[in-house]
């Protein structure tokens, strides 16, 4: 049984003026401190994003300089994946302890702006979008939220739904950026538009920070475990065209569409016996896409799921209840792993849930490669 045993993060926020070899010490520092293991005892890296390397993670954190190694696609779902990465390298007899750790500047240095240039299938973006004016992620995902839009009725209103639960949770959590930002639906509608029918509140946050976390083999008996998180199942797919979405022939269709059924069977789960669920929210439509094609809800009703509470703290599917990307920082994920972690333990302070189970946590890429992790919280 392979699980998380240690998390650990810096403050989010816009320009910190930190280097990331700071950033990864503390990090790094917090999930050790949170496991109760010593920096000799890690013998397995993963860094996510693409933001910074080993050797440097190595140097910062004073770690063991033989480890095993593996370093993910960069994009939003590296987060996820980079768990199943970690796990195989436990299974494989590799690594006992495996540090999976995120480190960016991505508000002060790294801004969206500049990864763009180093996705697959250049050739779409130097010959098809740029001269079209499509140079940035918003504007590839309003295209597909539109014909959503078109072909089931989804509206801008259940869109703010889905930013308005974000911020709600973002004011239960003093390390989200939004914290004291109080969201109302005028203010949502009055925001400036970014890419139609994007506007500011349907964007996630530029953020500076880092996020660290412990993964091992361990058993679900004794006290010292008492706060062990059980990955049940971690899965990954692309979708066809996975170089591209312009040209792709399903738009809907994306990686978490093979990933979920996948998942559950594995995990000997459906939909309904998660009891929330973290889903990667880079943008407002991102959130009611997943949910459909994660089986929360059927294709096309995604809308009218967000709009009837399901996601809010009340309903049946609490979703984000840190603040997610929208609200909390763009962690590229790895935010969304913690605080499934703080749930299942009982430390999500004023936004614990009562009791949750089972958590799931999704990844996006840039052209929709997806995951699906399923945890277990030791009290299930």
């Amino acid at each position: 049984m392979i699980g998380i045993i240690g998390i650990g993060q810096t403050l989010f926020q816009r320009r910190s003026g930190r280097s990331l070899q700071s950033l990864v010490a503390e990090a790094t520092r917090r999930a050790l401190e949170d496991a109760g293991l010593r920096p000799a005892e890690v013998d397995g890296i993963i860094p996510v994003g693409g933001y910074i390397h080993v050797e440097d993670i190595l140097a910062a954190a004073d770690l063991p300089l033989q480890v095993a190694d593996a370093t993910p696609a960069p994009g939003g779902n590296a987060a996820v994946e980079s768990l199943r990465i970690g796990s195989a390298l436990i299974q494989s007899g590799q690594a006992h302890v495996v540090l999976i750790v995120l480190a960016k500047n991505g508000s002060s240095v790294n801004r969206i702006g500049d990864r763009v240039g180093i996705l697959p299938g250049q050739q779409f973006r130097t010959q098809l979008e740029r001269p079209h004016g499509w140079t940035a992620p918003v504007e590839w995902y309003a295209m597909i939220c539109r014909r959503h839009m078109a072909e089931y009725g989804t509206t801008k209103a259940q869109l703010a739904e889905v930013s308005l639960a974000a911020y709600a949770f973002a004011q239960g959590n003093p390390n989200a950026m939004q914290f004291g930002t109080v969201l109302t639906r005028e203010k949502y509608e009055a925001a400036p538009m970014i890419a139609d029918p994007y506007q500011l509140y349907d964007c996630c946050q530029e953020t500076d920070g880092a996020v660290a976390i412990l993964i091992a083999a361990g058993s679900r008996d004794g006290d010292q475990l008492r706060r062990f998180i059980e990955l049940m199942a971690v899965v990954s797919g692309r979708p066809r065209s996975p170089d591209d979405l312009t040209n792709r022939p399903d738009w809907y269709e994306i990686g978490l569409s093979y990933a979920a059924p996948t998942a559950y069977e594995r995990a000997s789960l459906g939909p309904d016996d998660v009891d929330a669920a973290m889903i990667y929210d880079c943008f407002t439509f991102e959130v009611i896409h997943q949910l459909e094609v994660a089986g929360f809800c059927r294709c096309g009703e995604g809308g009218r799921f967000v709009a009837s509470g399901a996601i809010g703290p009340d309903g049946s599917l609490p979703v984000n209840t840190h603040g997610g990307l929208l609200a909390e920082g763009h962690m590229t994920g790895m935010n969304h792993i913690t605080e499934a972690v703080r749930q299942l333990r009982g430390e999500a302070g004023r936004n614990q849930l009562d009791r949750p189970r089972h958590i799931a946590v999704t990844g996006w890429g840039d052209w929709g490669d997806g995951s699906l992790a399923l945890l277990r919280g030791p009290s299930a």
